[in-house]
């Protein structure tokens, strides 16, 4: 997202913040035309937070725009609720949680996207992988059911013990590369910025498409049955085992 013009409006990203403090306000007013609408139209009214934004970044704390639309959720829920977060914060609001798994279908995505906390050339991630890792463990043992979104995938340095840890802290996983991932057919939107270059620098092969499939082979033994792949992943389809 911070390479997306539409997001970033010409500004340098990690210069600006826009809080949409009437979030609240404004789901509570659409709700029902919405669940309406995407009852007969879809099936069942879902929501996914958020596909550009995260709902976790610090200043949450001064906003509270998370806060207050989770306990609008929980006023008028939607039929399925889908959680995603770059950060470890995500395991904060634990009551809400469990209070919405008893109105909703509610699931929380953690992006975990390799086993190293940075690529050269690239700045650090809002937390590390330690603590998104322990994150996800904790909402897991809280009976919340958590799903490691590997998106986009970067070179992993041990992909079977990154596996095999997120085994222990995951009910599923999610993998997704640029190529394809990013909006474009062939990843062009992403190859016009750094992530390339910084992929290259430490396994140029993870900047083609094969190596996602071969990721994929590895995490679907560590997760049989459990391992989605691109948009269908993050709906909730998961690839037959073998």
């Amino acid at each position: 997202m911070r390479h997306s013009p539409w997001v970033t409006r010409g500004e340098p990203w990690g210069a600006f913040l826009e809080a949409k403090v009437n979030a609240a306000e404004l789901y509570r007013g659409q709700h029902r035309r919405e669940r309406a609408w995407a009852r007969r139209a879809r099936g069942a009214f879902g929501i996914f937070m958020s596909s550009a934004t995260d709902p976790f970044v610090p200043q949450e704390d001064r906003f509270g725009v998370t806060a207050g639309l989770l306990a609008a959720f929980l006023e008028q829920p939607p039929d399925v609720l889908i959680v995603q977060s770059h950060s470890h914060r995500v395991a904060g609001p634990l009551a809400s949680y469990r209070a919405l798994l008893r109105r909703c279908r509610l699931r929380i995505h953690i992006s975990i996207e390799s086993d190293r906390d940075r690529l050269p050339g690239l700045p650090p991630p809002a937390s590390s992988v330690k603590r998104r890792i322990e994150a996800a463990g904790t909402l897991k043992a809280a009976g919340v059911p958590v799903v490691v979104t590997v998106s986009p995938l970067l070179p992993l340095h041990d992909p079977e013990r990154f596996f095999a840890r997120l085994r222990r802290v995951a009910d599923a996983v999610v993998i997704d590369h640029y190529v394809g991932g990013d909006g474009s057919a062939d990843g062009s939107r992403t190859r016009h910025t750094a992530l390339p270059a910084a992929i290259a620098a430490v396994d140029p092969a993870a900047n083609d498409l094969a190596y996602r499939e071969a990721v994929t082979r590895i995490a679907q033994r560590h997760f049989p049955g459990r391992v989605g792949v691109g948009a269908a992943g993050f709906a909730g389809v998961m690839l037959r085992p073998g």
